[in-house]
């Protein structure tokens, strides 16, 4: 997602290394840069002039401070615009009737039925919502049945009706079940066409009056780009939506409509499908956006995705055993686990900031760790928590047992110890503190 938009935009920032100062000639050079990019990336002319014009007029209004270089000046005032472009901050979802009732709308093949199921699994999981799923799309086969298979798979109820009928009953039924089960969220999937048409607008429009939803969402496949931002507005003008969702904007997107929805229809974009499976939603947080467009990575979306598998009582027992030396292969690959729990592992990479460019043409699988488990799997109880006895024929028989050579295995042991020593250095406050002085520009 944006790496092309990305690398584009750090070219047009160096055009300012090495100046000493911003003038109107080396911004407009950067900033011609700049615009070529975002109209590469797909973002809406009009919306892209505008931004440029923006940046132009904020950097020559301001002095550059010493400490400050002109490129790291212009970086910062298009963070802060990219920010404004998208929307400036979160904006949550409206659901505190009972029930709360989300109306879906979009294209099809745009992800609506499956976006149905992602939003009820979050709202689940997230705001101890019980929802319930209404398939009102009763025209496009098996609709009806992936939306039930989607429940399933979250243990989520979806309501639906046998035979021909009419939309807009199914979706008042659905809500009168929702009440009668105490299911405090209503979510109803709408059918959609392959373009806008006069029928599919006007079935919607009849459902909105009918179910006044708390909540209108447009969901809109990313990688369409400026057609995205035109389908979009379409509907809005007709239903006066709520917020966008994007999704696939984990493929091969140039990010246009990311940047330019918000200022065409002036609706915020409030959730992003980041993948196939079902928990890839998440929240749309403007600046954390912006931070990754201009390679700054995402570390607090990072930190947050830790803090979801995160046990306080698990952390302080494996805290005593690090500090007892006690730390085994067993919590190693419990480590393991939980680091698989938080998404795609390129993805959570290029979270960290200055890493998301390194790796962006390494192909990092999430199958990355199966040696690994399968040579810690290999291994006997009394050898994964005492990896001192591991003698050369039990490394011989361990790389036998999970088809690996004794060299990876050598390199597992060493990798091991190493970390388990340092984990141990850093519960030492004195020790911790000493090796931190010891590494370059850490000295007073």
């Amino acid at each position: 997602m944006f790496e092309n938009l990305s690398d584009k935009l750090e070219r047009a920032f160096k055009v300012l290394k090495g100046e000493g100062k911003i003038t109107e000639i080396n911004v407009a050079e950067t900033l011609k840069e700049v615009r070529k990019a975002l109209l590469d990336a797909d973002v809406n002319y009009k919306v892209a002039k505008q931004f440029t014009d923006t940046v132009k007029e904020k950097a020559l209004g301001q002095n550059v401070l010493t400490a400050v270089s002109p490129g790291q000046l212009m970086v910062k005032i298009a963070h802060s615009e990219l920010t404004q472009l998208m929307g400036g901050e979160k904006v949550d979802v409206n659901i505190n009737s009972n029930p709360a009732v989300i109306l879906m709308s979009g294209l099809q093949g745009s992800g609506k039925t499956t976006l149905s199921g992602k939003l009820a699994s979050f709202l689940k999981s997230k705001k101890q919502k019980l929802p319930l799923l209404v398939a009102c799309d009763v025209y496009r086969p098996a609709a009806i049945d992936q939306l039930k298979v989607l429940g399933t798979q979250i243990d989520v109820p979806v309501f639906s009706e046998d035979g021909n009928l009419d939309p807009v009953d199914i979706a008042l039924k659905g809500i009168a079940f929702a009440k009668e089960n105490n299911r405090n969220l209503v979510i109803i999937d709408t059918a959609g066409r392959l373009a806008i048409d006069e029928q599919m607008m006007d079935e919607i429009s009849r459902i909105k009056k009918a179910v006044k939803p708390d909540e209108i969402l447009f969901v809109v496949d990313a990688m369409t780009g400026q057609d995205a931002v035109n389908t979009a507005k379409a509907f809005n003008d007709r239903l006066d939506f709520d917020g966008v969702v994007l999704t696939k904007l984990d493929g091969d997107t140039r990010g246009g409509a990311a940047l330019s929805i918000k200022s065409v229809v002036n609706k915020p974009i409030k959730f992003i499908g980041t993948g196939e499976k079902l928990d890839a939603l998440d929240i749309f947080y403007p600046e954390r956006m912006a931070d990754r467009i201009l390679g700054m990575g995402d570390i607090v979306s990072l930190v947050e995705k830790a803090q979801e598998q995160f046990d306080e009582e698990q952390a302080a027992k494996l805290h005593k055993k690090i500090a007892k030396n006690q730390f085994g292969f067993d919590d190693f690959l419990q480590q393991i686990q939980q680091i698989k729990k938080m998404g795609n592992m390129k993805d959570l990479l290029g979270m960290i900031p200055g890493v998301g460019k390194a790796v962006k043409d390494i192909d990092i699988s999430n199958d990355s760790f199966k040696h690994i488990e399968a040579i810690i799997k290999s291994m006997t109880m009394d050898e994964r928590n005492n990896p001192a006895i591991i003698s050369g024929s039990r490394r011989s028989r361990i790389a036998k047992g999970s088809g690996t050579s004794v060299q990876e295995v050598n390199k597992l042991l060493k990798q091991f110890d190493e970390m388990r020593k340092m984990m141990r250095m850093m519960t030492n406050k004195d020790q911790a503190a000493k090796f931190m002085r010891s590494m370059p520009g850490m000295r007073r």
